[in-house]
């Protein structure tokens, strides 16, 4: 009789284990699922957080290529005014415009000729 209520042990330990075993394979596809829904969620989000980031790059970059556009044309109108300037002063000064341009050249040369030795 030991035998039987042994065998029925067995059967029931069998019978525990391979619930255990449904158990685990039904909460690991629980688990599994839920990962994906987390992973579908951290992608969107990297997209979505993707797109805020490059429409910030993208105004950034127009406002300084604005900004260099408005630099470079203060700049150029700057350039046109001295250089009509300095002309207009040339002009009216032409002698002394030309002596100035001369100590200007021999004071390069001097120089230029003095690194060379």
């Amino acid at each position: 009789m030991a035998r039987p209520a042994s065998s029925n042990a067995r059967q029931d330990v069998k019978n525990d284990l391979k619930a255990l075993k449904e158990d685990l394979k039904a909460v690991s596809r629980e688990e599994a699922e839920r990962l994906r829904e987390l992973a579908a969620k951290a992608d969107e989000s990297v997209r979505e957080r993707s797109a805020e980031l490059r429409s910030r790059a993208q105004r950034l970059y127009d406002q300084g290529l604005e900004s260099g556009r408005e630099y470079y044309d203060d700049a150029s109108e700057r350039f046109d005014e001295y250089q009509r300037y300095l002309a207009e002063r040339v002009q009216e000064k032409p002698l002394a415009s030309t002596g100035i341009a001369l100590g200007v050249g021999v004071i390069i040369g001097l120089l230029l000729a003095g690194s060379r030795r």
